[in-house]
């Protein structure tokens, strides 16, 4: 292996470098019995980052206009319960936040069925914490979804 292939492995990451070795992990979302493209398939990074600014947005929005009177500390607490209850109480029903409806996201159980209501509050609260969603699977999926057992998918 001459510099350039060592180099070039060591920027793609070690997924790519054991890919060109010959390992074979497969698409994202394969092991939970996922498409690998189109509806049902699991969403993308910078969708699921897409619909959480837009949540985030609208949150901050709320608790600025309607809340505080002008941005400071209390308005970010506001804004984070604001966004523990939109997610609880839109995902726990519909399956999707404004932000996820957006982007065409929503989230299911690992069997595909509808999330159940108690995983929902654990998946929002360890969304609220940040650092789960900050640690992902081979297959993309964030520590606070896999916690939960849930999956976000392409609506």
């Amino acid at each position: 292996m001459d510099n350039r292939q060592a180099i070039g492995s060591w920027l793609s990451g070690p997924r790519a470098a054991a890919e060109e070795a010959g390992a074979d992990f497969g698409y994202r979302g394969e092991q939970l019995g996922l498409p690998e493209q189109g509806p049902g398939s699991l969403a993308r990074p910078g969708r699921r980052l897409g619909a959480l600014a837009v949540d985030w947005a609208l949150c901050t929005l709320i608790a600025y206009e309607l809340i505080t009177d002008g941005y400071g500390q209390a308005t970010g607490n506001w804004a984070l319960l604001l966004f523990f209850a939109l997610g609880v109480l839109t995902v726990g029903t519909v399956g999707f936040t404004p932000g996820k409806r957006l982007f065409g996201l929503r989230v299911v159980s690992e069997n595909g069925g509808a999330a159940n209501p108690l995983r929902v509050l654990l998946r929002t609260a360890l969304l609220c914490v940040a650092l789960p969603a900050l640690i992902w699977d081979r297959d993309g999926r964030g520590l606070h979804d896999r916690l939960a057992r849930t999956v976000e998918v392409r609506g």
